[in-house]
């Protein structure tokens, strides 16, 4: 299955360029659903049909979906969403609020990642596009199934700890509910899943990023960072779609908008060639209903296949070279005095740009290697490890 993934800061028209690709897809002969993971949707204000929790046949070869955190929480975590709302009680908290705070942070981001894995597993289409909310919480979707694993591994080992002494300790001195076998296995299968969710967003032949921008310059500056970040987690950044702008006819008050937008045109051109891009030149309304999405969808794709896969090149990588072990990881726009790395275990390298932190796991002929440093080096971060002498 082709996972190709919309992002880009808030507002930039992602709904609409998903909505669009996904039309033309369908047009194509592609079983196509389009899933909004954005908490405010508007994948239904964009296609003029109500979507919602439920996948909704749209037209032929074309489903949509909204993820419904209420509904998903009922359907795959009941066990988890009990044993919360059963602990907040315990602790004197109301019924009404332990239920909201059992919707833990993340969850919606989680489901809509499952719901990735089960299509591919069931074969169930052809291509999902993904209409992801602003990047920062993008940045978190396509992060869980590094961050998710740590954090589940750990309370999985903690709770089976507290479990384990709760017959001679914890369950004669206080009055806590301790989880259930269905909830240590739920939390152990998420876990799991999220192992065959990494693979299948790091495997640049399935899924790659398609990063949404305006010829704004603040738009173009978080897109830059979002380009670093996405390198950092392993993603595949495949083209840039440059939306809202200036046909050449306009007149007046447009005329000198379009003179500013050839300025910043020219910078994204400097910042993200010889990377493919592709314009939406249409006038800065509201892309809604069929007609005007296909009308986009012609535009940035002509006669092209959307499907298409414009770059496979992995952002990271390992080379050999004298006495010298690499990891080379593409981090464009980043300074050397942006990035932190450090050692914290034989076979994990951590590397933090910015706000942002990714573990590396080592192969094993690096395991015991000793860090001697790193450098950037035409966009791309050079860590380098001492080669064993043999």
């Amino acid at each position: 299955m082709r996972v190709i993934i919309y992002t880009g800061k808030g507002g930039v028209g992602k709904t609409s360029v998903s909505a669009a690709t996904a039309r033309k897809l369908a047009a194509k002969g592609y079983r196509t659903l389009v899933m909004s993971t954005d908490s405010a949707h508007s994948l239904s204000d964009s296609l003029e049909i109500a979507v919602g929790g439920d996948i909704k046949n749209i037209s032929k070869n074309l489903d949509a979906l909204e993820i419904d955190i209420t509904k998903e929480m009922d359907i795959r975590w009941k066990e988890i969403e009990d044993y919360i709302r059963l602990f907040m009680t315990s602790q004197g908290m109301s019924e009404i609020s332990a239920k909201e705070m059992a919707i833990l942070p993340g969850m919606e981001l989680i489901a809509a990642l499952f719901y990735m894995l089960e299509f591919e597993k069931n074969n169930l289409y052809d291509v999902l596009v993904m209409d992801t909310a602003p990047t920062a919480e993008t940045l978190r979707l396509l992060s869980f199934p590094d961050v998710s694993r740590w954090y589940l591994t750990r309370l999985y080992s903690l709770l089976k700890k507290l479990v384990g002494l709760a017959r001679f300790t914890v369950g004669r001195l206080i009055d806590v509910p301790l989880p259930s076998k269905r909830v240590m296995e739920s939390i152990e299968d998420i876990s799991h899943r999220m192992s065959d969710v990494k693979m299948i967003l790091e495997d640049p032949s399935k899924t790659t990023i398609r990063l949404v921008v305006n010829p704004e310059r603040m738009v173009i500056n978080e897109t830059k960072r979002a380009y670093s970040y996405l390198c950092l987690y392993g993603l595949t950044v495949e083209c840039l779609i440059v939306n809202r702008v200036y046909p050449d006819e306009v007149s007046g008050y447009f005329k000198e908008k379009l003179a500013e937008q050839r300025e910043y045109l020219e910078m994204i051109h400097h910042a993200f060639d010889p990377m493919k891009m592709m314009y939406s030149r249409m006038m800065p309304t509201e892309i809604i209903g069929i007609d005007k999405l296909d009308r986009m969808g012609d535009m940035l794709f002509e006669d092209s296949d959307p499907a298409e896969i414009y770059a496979e090149e992995s952002p990271m990588r390992f080379e050999t070279s004298d006495n010298v072990h690499e990891l080379i990881m593409k981090i464009p726009f980043a300074e050397k005095g942006d990035i932190e790395l450090y050692k914290v275990k034989d076979d994990t390298v951590v590397i933090q740009v910015g706000s942002h932190r990714r573990n590396v796991s080592l192969p094993l002929t690096l395991a015991k290697s000793k860090l001697m440093g790193a450098e950037m080096r035409n966009g791309e971060l050079v860590v380098k490890f001492e080669k064993e002498s043999k």
